[in-house]
């Protein structure tokens, strides 16, 4: 190894033992963590109710509404445009949308609650708000409002 070899090396290893002490890791850390305990504990109760996290997030969504046209759907929702086509043709075939051409603009579709994709939507929405609020009302306002406000901020860094 050459004396620029060593050199490298040395102030690679520097970097990275720098790197590993930004103030910033265990909050990174931690929202991962975060993230994932939420997640398998929402996606387990949704689960319960026969849906996938995805299928449930569109009829949340389309609940209560008219319908939306998949633009619509896909920016209120979690799920991008390519997997939401997905969704929705599973939805369709379980008799929980319907996609319906508006006679005032024939070029797109809306996607639609049937009346069983409300009555699904009437029984899982407030059974998985009371299943969410069994963690979340262990909260007072102020922490819940202190910990939106946060995850605001944070988010805004990245946008």
């Amino acid at each position: 190894m050459t004396q620029t070899d060593v050199q490298d090396t040395a102030a690679r290893q520097s970097a990275t033992r720098q790197a590993a002490q930004e103030p910033f890791l265990p909050v990174m850390r931690e929202l991962a963590r975060t993230f994932q305990a939420f997640s398998a504990y929402d996606e387990d109760h949704i689960r319960q109710l026969n849906l996938t996290s995805p299928q449930f997030d569109v009829i949340c969504t389309l609940g209560n509404t008219a319908g939306m046209t998949m633009g619509q759907l896909a920016e209120k929702t979690l799920v991008t445009k390519g997997t939401l086509t997905g969704i929705i043709d599973r939805l369709e075939r379980k008799g929980l949308v319907r996609r319906e051409v508006p006679p005032e603009n024939r070029r797109c579709f809306m996607i639609v609650l049937t009346t069983e994709g409300d009555r699904v939507f009437e029984k899982v929405f407030p059974a998985h708000i009371a299943y969410l609020k069994e963690r979340f009302g262990k909260l007072n306002e102020q922490e819940l409002t202190e910990i939106e406000q946060a995850l605001k901020k944070l988010r805004k860094l990245f946008s």
